[in-house]
């Protein structure tokens, strides 16, 4: 089944069960050496799972849980060894979603529940998003409306003693480490990923992505129909273009929210190639810049 998060629709089954699990992927058609994140009602229940045991770890989850918040925690035996690819540690976060934690109460196993969406494509952020990508291959979807953050969660795990990033995402940086401190960036773009969504072409439209300076690649590829994914004021006007402004007023919150919607719909549109500018690289910005790598990659 299709659930719905804060962050983007996850399609979720039971994470105890080995075929459950099995059949993520091959609705998905994502490969077995990419993890899934497993879901959870709260906090107190991550210790049957996994082992939360670093103070820095267990003060972000208490600060950010409910939250788009992932920690990459050494697992338990009870985890299928399918759900971390046959890694050692198992990615753990309690949505911020009231009707999915009030599923997670009434189901009482964790849900492992990657984005809704076939593999490496852009990420679903409404239910009709999932309907149309996935089809007969859910059996059901349970619409929660339109994700509030719109973006996938920060993975934060402990590696050699320190703090580690290893996916930027819903929970800017720079909140973590107001409430830690410093914190490594470990951005991973290969693959063999450590935890999920560290692949280098991924949250991808099948029409080709090229980030730049607009304006001059506007001018490259003139007489093309080009979709522009931009970002505050922007003075672009031609019959050929197809205008996607993720905020004329320049937020980030909102151009998260409206990043995927906007590469779906260019995607979904009649042009040959999709021109992205980046965004300022602060905050939720970050994070929007990954997923735009990610997109042309």
């Amino acid at each position: 089944m299709a659930i719905p998060t804060e962050t983007v629709y996850g399609l979720a089954a039971n994470a105890l069960n080995e075929k459950a699990v099995l059949a993520i992927f091959e609705a998905k058609q994502r490969p077995f050496f990419d993890p899934l994140i497993i879901h959870l009602p709260s906090v107190k229940l991550v210790e049957t799972y996994a082992e939360l045991k670093d103070e820095r770890l267990i003060k972000l989850a208490n600060k950010f849980w409910p939250g788009p918040l992932t920690l990459l925690l050494p697992k338990k035996e009870i985890i299928p060894a399918i759900v971390t690819s046959g890694l050692e540690r198992v990615a753990v976060r309690v949505p911020d979603h009231n009707l999915t934690l009030e599923l997670l109460e009434k189901v009482n196993v964790p849900l492992a529940a990657p984005s809704a969406n076939p593999f490496g494509y852009v990420s679903p952020t409404e239910a009709a998003h999932v309907e149309k990508q996935l089809g007969d291959k859910v059996a059901y979807i349970l619409d929660g409306g339109t994700c509030k953050v719109g973006l996938e969660s920060t993975i934060v795990g402990v590696e050699e003693g320190k703090v580690c990033v290893y996916r930027l995402g819903g929970l800017e940086v720079e909140e973590i480490e107001k409430c830690i401190g410093k914190v490594e960036l470990r951005i991973n773009i290969s693959s063999d990923p450590k935890a999920p969504g560290q692949l280098k072409s991924h949250y991808a439209p099948k029409k080709p992505v090229i980030i730049g300076d607009i304006n001059q690649l506007i001018k490259e590829h003139k007489g093309k129909r080009i979709a522009v994914i931009a970002f505050g004021k922007t003075d672009i006007a031609s019959e050929n273009i197809t205008l996607f402004n993720l905020s004329e007023k320049g937020l980030l919150q909102e151009a998260a929210l409206n990043l995927f919607r906007y590469l779906r719909l260019a995607d979904e549109s009649n042009v040959e190639l999709v021109i992205a500018g980046k965004v300022p690289d602060e905050g939720l910005g970050k994070a929007i810049n990954d997923r735009l790598r990610r997109a042309a990659g």
